[in-house]
């Protein structure tokens, strides 16, 4: 069965930040009053609360380790202001995905709070960008969890066999879709996990834009 549409991750797959996450987080921090703030906190918490509206129930769970008397929602809105203003896309992906959707179907699947990932839509100027854009908030379950890729796949109206999906990590991408029974490509570079067996192919951030469409047609 040929490939009939094409599922991407949106954070450090389509888009990146200008500046590193960490220091965004300890700026946001400081400037809501909380105190420091570690990523690898930040990202257990983050885990934990993929189906939520904002980014407060995480701030929440690292405030109160360290027994912060801070409002959760004002640190969530300072992390998420300076996040959405470092988000850019990466070159040659808006062209990319222009071009796959003249043969196929093309979606969004992205983890993270509904209105923290919404945000990152709106700056990088994508709603029309893809035939559907879902963030996990809004569903049932995070990626890798395999109900997030059949909401996916629900909205494309494509069957897993016939369906790409496009992402950085190992263990919410590839794992994730392959689960499902989809055709995962995995995208490799600076920071991203090694190269994985389960997925179909492997391609390195900056060839992406190009690389992408001649693979997807060759499957």
């Amino acid at each position: 069965m040929s490939v009939s549409a094409v599922g991407f991750d949106l954070d450090y797959t389509l888009a990146v930040p200008t500046r590193d996450r960490e220091t965004i987080l300890s700026e946001a921090a400081a400037a809501a009053g909380a105190p420091p703030l570690t990523r690898e906190a930040y990202l257990r918490a983050h885990q934990e609360n993929l189906t939520r509206e904002t980014r407060a129930p995480i701030f929440e769970a690292l405030l109160d380790e360290h027994g912060s008397p801070v409002d959760p929602e004002r640190v969530a809105t300072a992390y998420r202001e300076r996040i959405t203003d470092a988000v850019v896309p990466v070159e040659g992906v808006e062209a990319m995905l222009a071009g796959l959707r003249t043969t196929y179907r093309v979606g969004l699947l992205t983890n993270g709070p509904v209105v923290a990932q919404e945000a990152k839509i709106d700056k990088l100027g994508w709603r029309d960008h893809f035939d559907t854009a879902l963030v996990t908030g809004a569903l049932p379950a995070g990626k890798p969890d395999e109900r997030a890729f059949e909401a996916l796949l629900d909205s494309l109206g494509t069957a897993p066999d016939e369906t790409v999906y496009v992402g950085d990590s190992v263990h919410h991408d590839i794992a994730g879709a392959h689960d499902a029974g989809m055709l995962p490509v995995q995208v490799l570079g600076k920071g991203c996990d090694d190269p994985d067996p389960r997925a179909v192919a492997h391609i390195h951030h900056d060839d992406l834009p190009t690389a992408l469409p001649e693979l997807v047609a060759d499957l």
